[in-house]
């Protein structure tokens, strides 16, 4: 089963990707990266991610803030020159983690790169 540097590689692999991440969103700590980051510092991504990822579990109209975990299940925020992709992903241990794709607005195609980080998760699940 692949671990999270394979994740992160096949993350890569993604049409039109600059980085990827995987962030444990309860702690703001960075647990893989790959590829390019925002700014160029991983940790800050992590940090950045951590705050969407919060909001959007505590907010009763996107998440499940009483189970306290997400109902959502993607998170796509557009930005000039480029996308970012959340994926939250269940783990079968007490840690809540996201899978967080960067990726050039140009090269990329976002449905299939939300597909394919979809299976990247359940790759981390699996693992």
């Amino acid at each position: 089963m692949p671990g999270i540097d394979e994740i992160l590689a096949e993350a890569m692999e993604v049409p039109g990707v600059l980085g990827a991440g995987l962030t444990d969103w309860t702690s703001g700590l960075s647990l893989g990266s790959a590829g390019r980051a925002p700014r160029g510092d991983h940790d800050a991504v992590a940090a950045d991610t951590t705050e969407v990822a919060q909001a959007v579990a505590a907010n009763t109209t996107f998440g499940d803030a009483a189970g306290g975990h997400p109902g959502t299940e993607d998170v796509i925020i557009t930005a000039a020159g480029g996308y970012h992709l959340l994926r939250f992903v269940d783990t079968a241990f007490d840690s809540r983690t996201c899978l967080h794709l960067w990726l050039d607005r140009e090269q990329a195609n976002l449905a299939v790169a939300r597909l394919r980080l979809r299976d990247l998760a359940a790759g981390l699940v699996a693992a």
